[in-house]
């Protein structure tokens, strides 16, 4: 191995090829990032040439590894590139637009000199198919071809892949290089034009450097570029993968263009698609081989393992060769991808897989991947029944877990031990053994819930506030379905069909009471699961919250909604109206049908040996510290009027106001406010969480993850919207910066200079808000990063809903429509 700083000069100056390999990614560089930035650098030292003719300073632009290839002896010399491709083709291109714009204007001595550093002399290289310094071997060889080889002057829009990023890039520099050539040029100077293109062309030579790793062509390539990409990298494990299986198939002397062409699946827009896991967004690639490779080794992968993990699987576990093991890859693939698409059709009657995969993603989980991988793995040849087995007893687990709104960060690890568990079951045997097994799960992070505790949730739960709009609107199809099974009719059409509340959310004009507690009492079950309905089209305001008999009436208009089973049932119940006794009862019958849809075996009760007696769940600042819920050193605010009083967190639990230490929160209230106070309820975290907050999710009662909701803006506009009019003006000030910003990120100094507050006055005006927003069923709409400074943002989403909600709410505002 040899490194040398080297310039563009020195790289391309003699005949050769450099070849990208098939595995490596497309081209993925844009304009923003890449391209603008790397002009503007060029551009600025070809200026400096003009000012001053003797500065000689250099750019970087980073390195690049080169491998000797045994080629055809008597051909030029050819080198594998084995990292930095992007910067190489990049390179390329803005040399071969500037040797077009120098033509254009009659430079041609210089744009001969830049073309002999992208074309070979063609008496070194006949073939003029192949006369390029950079070979593609990938999809992107037609596009780089096309636009390197075009005639003069070059045309974009009628080039055949004129849409590519290749193209555009060409595009983009050689309308620089135009523009820069006449910049502070009289008209008709010509010799001042030659000037410049002298200095620019200079630049392009010399005064660019990359370093080169040159690699013998039996050294291990694949360790060198595992390296340079370990930390800071944009490469995805898929990316990683793929270079690491071709490194191997290359070893193994298969022909890698018939297996990029014919057996590498992951090509398609389809398998580039970014998918959002959790708070993390992945390629669907990456995720598919971090599920399969889980499947394959019993194991929870660590999205951030699944390269490290896949290499110690080949290597040390699988004892295939890899042409071998990639050819099940791409089965699995294939697969995985019918799935997926068939899960998407609305109309089509879906399997219990498929509807297994359309409800992991309408309930916005991939638990049960990695396990329907496993189930499908070629050799295997497990009968449809054990299969569909074995998925009803993982489905109905989670989906019970879901509907308790129980935590799910335990339930991969277990998904793995059922997959090694069961490896040697016999296929006959295999749907009840996994049923057995996840009965006997008795611990508080991965039980079974039985049919009581949901019916007991349930019937008091405000279903619309506690679950997002798409879990919401699948359980509602599971009743729906469970309904048409009786009929033996299709599947209800899975078309996002809104969620209507039958008695309204708005009732008081239409659907008054006497009295607060029969007030309360309708307020309590206006969001309850029995009041709500999936229409095949919105209602318009008037109906939906006008009054529900007479010809106009809510009922008569569900007439038009008959084709839901649902609806006709709730018309056949409700003729002399619809109120609080009449929700209960549906809401007894749609926990019937979900308990159905998702039933448990017979005299399962899901025993929780963990669960902790009323009497022992006493718990402490110092309890909250060591479960990790809280960190040592997090500063907390007082609510109220004593927003600007905060209380550090101490590693053994107790508070330290002004150097005063307090082992409670009451204590430590009580000394700000003078008198007692309830210390949970009194001081809030950064994120506007009270320590209230914190103890529950500690005790299990409200889970970290699962209980609150983001901001859907399709789904979310009225209690954005109520939730808007309860603000403070520095908090609508302080939403507004971060909805403006997003999804760029705020630091507190920044927030803090445009509120005229500190970083305290910051997190005090958050504690409502998320209090007040935690009521709604939904997460504050900023989120925080913690650091020096704690910097503030809003997700896009977020962002678009409260961008509509403000400008309603100033529309209204200048109408007089206000309140």
């Amino acid at each position: 191995m040899e490194t040398n700083v080297r310039t563009p000069l020195a790289i391309f100056n003699l005949p050769q090829h450099l070849v990208v390999p098939l595995f490596q990614r497309p081209y993925v560089w844009d304009e923003e990032e890449q391209w603008l930035p790397l002009w503007q650098d060029i551009a600025r030292m070809a200026n400096l040439r003009l000012t001053n003719p003797w500065a000689n300073g250099a750019h970087f632009l980073g390195a690049v590894v080169l491998q000797a290839y045994d080629g055809v002896t008597g051909a030029v010399p050819a080198w594998n590139v084995i990292d930095g491709q992007q910067r190489l083709t990049t390179l390329q291109i803005v040399l071969d637009a500037v040797a077009a714009a120098f033509t254009e204007s009659g430079i041609a001595t210089l744009a001969a000199q830049l073309q002999s550093l992208t074309h070979n002399d063609p008496n070194f290289v006949p073939d003029e198919a192949e006369r390029l310094k950079i070979r593609h071997t990938n999809r992107d060889r037609a596009a780089f071809d096309e636009v390197m080889n075009a005639d003069l002057p070059v045309d974009h829009s009628t080039l055949k892949h004129g849409s590519s990023k290749i193209a555009r890039a060409h595009q983009f520099f050689l309308e620089q290089v135009r523009s820069w050539l006449t910049t502070e040029v009289d008209e008709g100077d010509v010799a001042a034009v030659a000037q410049r293109a002298d200095a620019l062309a200079n630049v392009l030579k010399e005064g660019l450097q990359l370093v080169v790793i040159d690699l013998k062509a039996t050294e291990n390539s694949q360790e060198i570029f595992e390296t340079l990409n370990a930390r800071g990298t944009p490469l995805t494990a898929a990316d990683l993968i793929k270079n690491f299986v071709f490194q191997r198939l290359d070893a193994e002397g298969a022909d890698t263009q018939r297996v990029y062409e014919q057996d590498w699946p992951f090509e398609k827009r389809f398998w580039e698609t970014e998918i959002s896991v959790g708070r993390l967004f992945m390629s669907r690639s990456s995720l598919f081989l971090n599920q399969w490779l889980g499947s394959r080794m019993g194991e929870e992968i660590s999205t951030k393992q699944t390269f490290t993990l896949f290499k110690y699987y080949v290597e040390q576990r699988s004892q295939q060769k890899m042409s071998e093991l990639l050819a099940t890859i791409k089965v699995q693939a294939d697969q995985y991808e019918q799935w997926t698409l068939a899960a998407e059709d609305p109309e089509r009657a879906l399997p219990a897989v498929e509807m297994c995969v359309y409800r992991m993603k309408a309930a916005g989980i991939e638990l049960l991947k990695p396990l329907l991988i496993w189930l499908h793995e070629p050799g295997r040849d497990l009968p449809q029944a054990a299969i569909d087995g074995v998925v009803a007893a993982a489905e109905s687990w989670v989906m019970r877990r879901l509907i308790l709104r129980l935590p799910l960060s335990a339930l991969g690890a277990t998904v793995a031990n059922l997959i090694r568990v069961h490896s040697a079951t016999p296929p006959d045997q295999l749907a009840g053994a996994v049923t057995e097994y996840l009965s006997r799960q008795r611990v508080s992070s991965t039980y079974w819930p039985g049919d009581l505790e949901i019916r007991r949730s349930l019937q008091t739960e405000a279903a619309y506030r506690r679950f997002s709009r798409s879990r919401l609107r699948m359980f509602l199809e599971a009743v729906e379905n469970d309904r048409r099974a009786t009929f033996d009719a299709g599947p209800v059409p899975r078309r996002n069909y809104p969620i209507e509340h039958l008695l309204p959310q708005k009732w008081q004009t239409h659907w008054p009471v006497d009295g607060l507690k029969a007030e309360i009492e309708r307020n309590d079950h206006v969001h309850r699961l029995g009041n709500l309905t999936l229409l095949t089209e919105s209602l318009n305001s008037s109906v939906s919250n006008g009054p529900w008999l007479g010809d106009k009436g809510k009922r008569a208009k569900l007439a038009k909604y008959d084709v839901l089973l649902m609806n006709r049932d709730i018309r056949e119940t409700s003729p002399h109206g619809w109120n609080e006794d009449l929700i209960d009862s549906r809401t007894d019958h749609l926990i019937d049908a979900l308990l159905r849809t998702w039933p448990v075996p017979d005299g399962h009760i899901g025993q929780v040996d963990d669960a902790k007696p009323e009497e022992e769940a006493w718990v402490e600042l110092k309890h909250l510290v060591a479960a990790g819920l809280i960190a040592p050193g997090t500063v907390l605010q007082a609510r109220g009027k004593w927003a600007g009083t905060s209380a550090a967190v101490t590693a053994d639990g107790d508070l330290v106001i002004d150097e005063r230490t307090f082992s409670t929160p009451s204590s430590a209230a009580k000394h700000v406010r003078g008198g007692m106070t309830n210390g949970w309820t009194f001081w809030s975290l950064p994120d506007g969480r009270r320590l209230a907050d914190v103890r529950e999710a500690f005790r299990g009662h409200r889970p970290s993850d699962d209980s609150l909701k983001r901001w859907d803006p399709q789904a979310d506009a009225e209690v954005a919207a109520e939730f808007w009019g309860q603000l403070s003006d520095p908090a609508k000030k302080l939403f507004s910066l971060l909805a403006e910003s997003s999804p760029h990120p705020l630091t507190a100094p920044e927030l803090g200079a445009a509120l005229k507050m500190d970083a305290r006055g910051i997190a005090g005006t958050l504690a409502w808000p998320g209090r007040f927003a935690g009521n709604l069923g939904h997460h504050l709409p900023s989120r925080w990063i913690d650091g020096s400074p704690v910097r503030y943002w809003m997700d896009e989403s977020a962002a678009e809903l409260f961008t509509e909600v403000i400008e309603n709410a100033e529309s209204a505002a200048v109408s007089g429509k206000g309140e």
